[in-house]
């Protein structure tokens, strides 16, 4: 069998190489939005194979097994990976692929259709395996038959998120296990509530021993603008008085619509628009993230005016951007949970943040469309719209802690109706 081609060797960056040679069977390769772990995480699958990375010509892998990549809809229906796999001459499609393995490329959601597959191998991309429900179990029960690595931006905030991936290891045999040995709970919540960690030391020499951390030093540099706006302090201060929620006209019936309620007072603000306009002018291309169908609205009908030239990203909508057309200036509208992740952008350096949003893991992804390997900008803006509103301030603050905010905690008064 010949083994070696003229066609081009596959390459990897240097801090991609190094994190390839400390990786190994059930690691987590934690690197920033943009670093390349997918390139990274294939090249380890190429090299495990009996490809070669960075040599002058391409070297055919021997028998490959099967290989699974579970991820996002988003990434699997933009067909990212695809794109990634090109240089070791991989494909999901059998006609183009070189080799006789099967590829598939599917979401979490699909992960359940995995759970007998035995003898391959897997990439867990955007870690999803936190808590115990249907994806855990499923995660857990393919990680028992086969080889696999998870890829992570953000890999865990306290101990419980890593316990599927130390159960995974074998360094406990359930939950349980591991509750007993490490968990304290409070006595005095009706609910579940971690009260400290015990004998943390193990539990670092397990994470140490699994996380690859990738050294990627950025050339670009992020600034971050908090921009203050103003709201509408009547309206506001009348909700929290009333409790009464001025668009149905009705009673506000728990956290989550007293929350919504505020935040929309917050956002539909006049100055907020027009901040927007005001950062344009400095900035005529960007890209603006927001939260809700209303905000989709008012910033439609304010670049409709303005005779602004715009496209969508959204659960309604999949437009390109204006960029590929040549358009001198546009904005591109992109819903946080559709567009967080799984595209990116080079022909802009500015993302508008018109509305917080409640996970410090989705900011961080939404953040990274621009900051990319391959931008030709080396500054990168980012403007954060709020208020002094006292929901805005408790989001931000959250997310300055990078924790994720918490409607409950914020509305303690709906606690009784929460529960119902």
């Amino acid at each position: 069998m010949i083994r070696y081609s003229y066609m081009p060797g596959v390459t990897l960056r240097d801090y991609q190489v190094d994190a390839l040679r400390r990786m190994k069977n059930g690691c987590i390769l934690n690197g920033g939005v943009g670093s390349g772990k997918s390139r990274t995480a294939l090249g380890y699958y190429y090299k495990l194979q009996g490809g070669e990375i960075n040599s002058d010509c391409y070297v055919q892998m021997i028998n490959p097994i099967d290989l699974y990549i579970i991820t996002t809809a988003r990434k699997r229906d933009t067909l990212e990976w695809e794109a990634e796999m090109l240089p070791f001459r991989m494909s999901t499609d059998p006609t183009a692929q070189k080799y006789s393995n099967k590829i598939v490329v599917d979401s979490w959601n699909n992960i359940h259709k995995y759970v007998d597959v035995e003898n391959a191998f897997f990439i867990f991309d955007e870690q999803r395996v936190v808590g115990y429900g249907k994806w855990t179990k499923s995660f857990l029960a393919i990680a028992a038959k086969n080889q696999w690595i998870l890829l992570s931006a953000t890999p865990g905030d306290t101990w419980h998120d890593y316990i599927p991936v130390f159960i995974a290891n074998g360094f406990f045999r359930n939950k349980y296990a591991f509750e007993k040995q490490h968990v304290v709970y409070s006595p005095w919540t009706k609910f579940p509530k971690v009260d400290k960690y015990i004998n943390e030391g193990p539990l670092l020499r397990m994470k140490q021993s699994i996380l690859i951390d990738m050294d990627y030093k950025r050339e670009t540099e992020q600034h971050h603008n908090w921009v203050t706006v103003d709201y509408d302090k009547y309206k506001y201060r009348s909700v929290i008085e009333s409790r009464w929620n001025p668009y149905t006209n009705a009673p506000i019936k728990n956290s989550g619509e007293y929350c919504y309620v505020l935040r929309h007072i917050t956002n539909e603000n006049e100055d907020r628009l027009n901040m927007v306009l005001e950062i344009l002018e400095a900035h005529p291309k960007a890209i603006i993230f927001y939260s809700f169908d209303y905000e989709l609205e008012l910033l439609r009908k304010m670049f409709d005016a303005a005779h602004y030239p715009y496209s969508e990203w959204n659960g309604h909508k999949h437009q390109k951007i204006l960029s590929e057309e040549g358009a001198p200036r546009w904005v591109y509208l992109v819903e946080y949970l559709a567009g967080a992740e799984g595209w990116n952008c080079v022909t802009t350096d500015t993302i508008i943040f018109f509305s917080q949003q409640y996970s410090y893991k989705i900011m961080i992804q939404a953040s990274g469309r621009i900051d990319r390997m391959n931008t030709p900008f080396k500054d990168l803006y980012y403007y954060h719209l709020k208020s002094m509103s006292s929901i805005d301030v408790a989001i931000m603050s959250t997310l300055r802690k990078k924790k994720n905010f918490n409607e409950r905690s914020f509305a303690p008064m709906f606690a009784n109706q929460d529960s119902e």
